[in-house]
């Protein structure tokens, strides 16, 4: 009885051992010699097998015991199939691959759908195939679209990054045309293009086509600043599993996964294949801390009374109504007031700079004949970043879902229908929060009154005491020698300008507290300073509401 299972379990390993056995081997091109990277080698009929690395090699468990075909197959060589017998198992094969030879007779010219007038309008098309793909030093595939000629990028922010085509410069390209498998991934709602933030995993990105310039007579009036299509890779063709994982400098991380079979009939036919893909991307955003003064600052860094700094949002806010810019600097009546600037708030306190995305989607391939094949597919993404527009936005639990049903025969015709539905989420206008925030606190006639008044009250009497500083009741201020006056009190406020400075930041205290001035209308309150209790109740109170006349920036 011992001898009898001990010889049905020396049965069980034999035919282990014979159905799993190593197939290996070694393929290189027959005239230079070198290796063949990528090459694919299956036994035939099934799809068990592999393919090679940068040497050339190749290793997998046969699933069938010898003898079986080996079909070995690369692009631009002739289909080999090879026949492995047993001697062949564990050892190495060697492979060597003929390039095609092509012989071409005649070209034809045939017909084309678009008319001779479309065609007059000229089109650049850059590609971005699935080689340039695997190669682009940049962090993405979506940022190596900027090597393409005529293609610039603009970087809002990790998690969004903007293409512009040739003649077109804008952080808010409406008019840029972005498909993924035909479809429009543009978010209706935001009436806005949402870049690869909801597009498509790099692991299933087969190609990209880039329209450069004005392509309206081919694609529609939304493509007037070009088209960026997107083709993902068809599961029948691309198999297997894939993972990415991506890291970097400010906590960055990116995963992606992608799983796609096919499967056959008993013909050995394709009759239906799926994919599905997820990734995920997290980072720390970079902080918009650019405070220079903007091109439309009157004053800049120098000025005591502030400037309109280009990340401090509220603080171009200046009361200029009936106001001669020249006069407000008189050094008689005014010394040193300048033009006030509205104490505003950085970009870093109103927005989050912790970027999420998630996207995944499914398809299904369907193929009722030989040539015909439907397809379904389901987009989905979501997450958190910020955005250049007209303002600066902090899209936040975006929300984009899209699915897709088409029917063709490829290069020949098809039949599209699309679904598309986005949700903002709780994304919000970080500009109009600021503005809400002031307004909350004293609108800009109140705030401006308030300077401009404890100003001439208390800082002006300071600086007419100032060693030096003509007396504001002189008649040196008026006629031959009013210049000479004038440039001497610039002198000696300029020599005094620390004590300035200070007396500035006195009267901006006093400003932004509560005060009981005459003009303006609302609310008379102290300004609302970040990281305060106070200030997070009225912030979250706007971010949640919908519009800005009823006090909201969502």
């Amino acid at each position: 009885m011992i001898l009898r299972s001990t010889l049905v379990l020396l049965a069980i390993v034999y035919s282990v051992t014979l159905y799993a056995q190593s197939v290996s081997g070694t393929i290189k091109d027959a005239d230079s010699k070198e290796p063949l990277f990528g090459v694919a080698v299956v036994i035939k009929g099934t799809d068990n097998g592999t393919t090679t690395d940068f040497d050339g090699k190749f290793s997998f468990e046969a699933k069938q015991p010898a003898p079986f075909t080996l079909q070995v197959s690369y692009l631009g060589y002739e289909l080999q199939e090879l026949q492995v017998t047993e001697a062949d198992l564990n050892g190495n094969i060697k492979i060597d691959m003929a390039p095609t030879a092509l012989k071409v007779e005649a070209v034809e010219i045939s017909a084309n759908r678009i008319s001779e007038k479309q065609l007059e309008s000229p089109l650049t098309v850059e590609s971005f195939n699935l080689a340039a793909i695997k190669e682009t030093p940049a962090a993405s595939f979506y940022d190596g679209l900027g090597s393409l000629k005529g293609v610039d990028l603009t970087t809002a922010s990790l998690g969004f990054v903007v293409i512009n085509t040739r003649g077109f410069n804008s952080t808010r390209p409406v008019r840029t045309l972005q498909l993924v498998n035909g479809a429009d991934n543009q978010a209706p709602g935001l009436n806005f293009s949402l870049g690869n933030f909801v597009g498509s995993s790099e692991l299933d990105i087969q190609k990209v086509d880039l329209i450069v310039g004005a392509s309206s007579a081919l694609y529609g009036p939304n493509a007037f600043n070009g088209v960026i299509d997107m083709q993902t890779k068809n599961p029948f063709y691309h198999r297997g599993l894939s993972v990415m994982v991506k890291g970097g400098e400010r906590n960055l991380f990116e995963g992606a996964v992608r799983y796609a079979r096919k499967f056959q009939n008993k013909n050995e036919r394709d009759i239906f294949a799926f994919k599905v893909n997820f990734s995920y991307l997290r980072a720390d955003d970079w902080q918009a801390d650019n405070y220079d003064p903007t091109e439309q600052s009157v004053t800049g860094r120098e000025a005591w009374a502030g400037y309109d700094a280009v990340n401090i949002y509220g603080d171009e806010r200046v009361f200029l109504q009936e106001v001669d810019i020249d006069n407000v600097n008189d050094p008689r009546t005014l010394p040193g007031l300048g033009i006030p600037y509205r104490t505003g708030y950085q970009e870093r306190e109103l927005v989050n700079y912790d970027v999420r995305n998630i996207k995944a989607g499914a398809a299904l391939h369907f193929k009722p004949t030989e040539k015909i094949e439907i397809v379904g597919t389901y987009n989905f993404g979501t997450g958190t970043t910020v955005y250049q527009g007209d303002n600066r936005y902090s899209l936040k639990g975006l929300m984009f879902h899209q699915a897709i049903l088409e029917i063709g025969e490829k290069d020949k015709w098809f039949v599209r229908a699309y679904h598309t539905r986005e949700d903002a989420g709780d994304s919000y206008d970080a500009v109009f929060t600021a503005l809400l925030l002031q307004d909350a606190s004293k609108d800009n006639t109140a705030w401006n009154n308030a300077y401009t008044t404890y100003y001439q009250s208390n800082i002006a009497p300071r600086i007419a005491r100032l060693p030096g500083y003509p007396d504001p009741n002189s008649l040196v201020w008026f006629g031959e020698s009013r210049d000479s006056t004038i440039a001497l009190s610039q002198q000696i406020m300029q020599e005094n300008e620390d004590s300035l400075i200070l007396w500035h930041q006195e009267t901006r205290g006093y400003a932004d507290s509560i005060v009981a001035i005459a003009g303006g209308t609302g609310s008379n309150t102290e300004f609302y300073e970040p990281g305060t209790e106070r200030f997070d109740s009225l912030f979250n109170q706007i971010v949640s509401r919908n519009s800005f006349a009823e006090g909201g920036s969502r």
